[in-house]
């Protein structure tokens, strides 16, 4: 009985904490839906008044962009600001063709008179937080905006945004992103899915009641002595943007988010691709969380409940270590539970936990009713879409949570790029793009395994006690087939 009670030990606290972690996320819907809808208005600039206008660096850190470049430049030669007040930094780490390509667009770019450097280093020290760094380094803007290589601002962008520091302390304004081409495949509509909830519910939730938010690494405007106070860019972690907003609203910084001001991107539409950023973002997550939880903490100046949300913020990533030790031990605890007639009253008592889904499939809903509308037949899509989104986030799971569990161990590693490939309609094709690794994780072997092993969870359902049990069928069913489709599309595409 004692591995049987390791197991049930397990399974509660991964329970426990993943309804914690839910009723959070109730807690920023109720936020969200009491602020949805207050205007943010900024103040009034005479952009033809050039004493009103503040200097603005646009930095585009950039590395190895062969597919992106021309339309990144492209599109930041077109944005809408007095040229005397606005400059432009390619801080580009490339190391192929792409140096000698980009250094001939920012000089074609040079000549019809925009304020545009070309910055390149030696070594890529620090990765993308020491581009950053590096180009602070000579900046000329009050304003430092930030865009990926596969971001699109529209022409507007500076004017929507730089109003809205209204106040010395604000440090961040952050905008919510796009999906150029969300409905290209099912994994990109399920990232979309995931992003529109971060975007709208946990970024309004927690700037409306002045909680930590994040700067998202790109898409966003920093006050230039604000990244200087917090410390400057530090390339310790592999989320340095969450790391920069973190020390900065420690120093009593704050940040506004912009949800009405729409930011196109590219999603990544190989699985790969994917995979390289979530395990960034995820271990980046977990590595945050061991440096600031204690500067968080301890910090005498911040309340309680911003301690709380803040806490379950850097521990986001970690849901996924809590879902994978659930998923691995249910099909253990089906076994215990039709063996050990004593226990029945705990499995009542577990069944308690199915709340967590339903919250999230309320949060979700609420998300995807914003985007798409209500009805009857929104609903019942939303349904296949909230199951699909899940089944894959499962089957993630395992990646992830090698990733969280190195982040949280300390252990180092390089900041592996997203490849970027220039997908704007359901036409274009990713084949033939040279970033694409041609290596096959072994993790995909173990997914492969995982697949199995939760079919076997759903032939359990028909063998265990008298007349079966079939509780865990619909969970085992998800698992199997979210393990099968990462499984398979990792055979598919390296």
């Amino acid at each position: 009985m004692i591995v049987e009670g390791i197991i049930i030990v397990m399974y509660t606290l991964a329970l426990v904490f993943i309804l914690i972690y839910a009723l959070a996320q109730l807690n920023l819907l109720f936020n969200y839906v009491r602020n949805r809808n207050k205007q943010q208005t900024g103040r009034n600039i005479n952009w033809k008044n050039l004493a009103e206008v503040p200097h603005v660096t646009i930095q585009l850190p950039v590395y190895n962009e062969k597919y992106v470049m021309a339309r990144l430049l492209k599109n930041i030669a077109e944005i809408d600001y007095p040229a005397e007040r606005l400059e432009i930094q390619v801080l580009d780490d490339s190391t192929d063709e792409t140096l000698a390509d980009t250094a001939q667009l920012v000089n074609e770019l040079q000549q019809t008179g925009l304020d545009i450097q070309h910055i390149t280093r030696t070594n890529r020290t620090g990765f993308k937080a020491g581009a950053l760094k590096e180009g602070l380094k000579t900046a000329k803007g009050e304003f430092i905006a930030i865009f990926d290589a596969d971001f699109l601002p529209k022409p507007d962008w500076l004017k929507r945004t730089v109003p809205h520091f209204t106040s010395d302390n604000i440090g961040v304004v952050q905008t919510r992103w796009g999906h150029i081409n969300r409905d290209y495949s099912i994994l990109t509509k399920v990232q979309a899915f995931a992003l529109d909830a971060h975007f709208s519910l946990e970024q309004v939730g927690r700037n409306s009641h002045n909680h930590f938010i994040n700067f998202n690494g790109t898409a966003g405007i920093w006050r230039k002595q604000c990244i200087i106070d917090a410390g400057n860019w530090e390339g310790d972690t592999l989320t340095e943007d969450l790391d920069l907003s973190y020390r900065a609203q420690l120093k009593g910084w704050k940040f506004t988010y912009l949800e009405d001001v729409e930011t196109p991107a590219e999603l990544p539409v190989v699985i790969s691709a994917a995979r390289s950023q979530q395990f960034r973002w995820n271990k980046g997550g977990a590595e945050n969380f061991q440096k600031m939880k204690w500067k968080l903490i301890t910090s005498p100046s911040i309340p309680f409940k911003t301690k709380i949300h803040g806490l379950l913020h850097l521990l986001n990533s970690t849901m996924f270590l809590n879902i994978f030790i659930v998923a691995v031990l249910s099909i253990p605890m089906l076994y215990i539970k039709n063996e050990y007639e004593h226990l029945k009253v705990y499995f009542i008592v577990m069944s308690f936990f199915v709340l967590s889904t339903f919250i999230f499939f309320v949060c979700y809903w609420v998300m995807f009713k914003k985007i798409y509308g209500g009805g009857f037949m929104n609903f019942f899509k939303y349904i296949g879409m909230f199951f699909t989104f899940f089944s894959i986030a499962m089957g993630f799971s395992l990646h992830n949570t090698i990733a969280i569990l190195e982040g949280h161990l300390g252990k180092k590693s390089e900041f592996i790029r997203t490849p970027k490939f220039n997908i704007n309609t359901l036409k274009d094709s990713w084949k033939g793009n040279i970033y694409l690794k041609e290596k096959l994780s072994p993790h995909v072997v173990i997914e492969g395994l995982l697949m199995l092993y939760f079919a076997f969870g759903m032939y359990s359902a028909f063998v265990v006690g008298k007349e079966g049990d079939f509780g865990l069928f619909p969970f085992h069913l998800m698992l199997f087939l979210g393990f099968g489709y990462v499984f398979f599309k990792s055979l598919r595409l390296k």
